[in-house]
């Protein structure tokens, strides 16, 4: 299904519901396509466990310094300001 812009914003509730419901939607700008708004898949809304998500942030952290200054020093000087 394909649905200007305009329509979509007008009537977005209803274009919700249908996705909801399973169908995917072409939004488009001038009659070009631009997005598409499909269904979400669950797997996406299942919540990681805590270790996994502390794991991912200490692999974000490695090899990331302040180039010499320490979170006291920022906080401080943010402080003055």
């Amino acid at each position: 299904m394909k649905v200007g812009a305009f329509d979509m914003k007008t009537h977005l509730s209803k274009f919700l519901d249908q996705v909801a419901s399973g169908k995917k939607i072409t939004i488009t700008k001038n009659g070009k396509p631009v997005a598409m708004l499909v269904p979400i898949d669950a797997t996406v809304l299942e919540k990681q466990d805590v270790e996994s998500v502390i794991d991912e942030i200490q692999k974000a952290q490695k090899g990331v310094t302040l180039g010499g200054l320490n979170v006291r020093d920022l906080i401080e000087a943010g402080r003055r300001f």
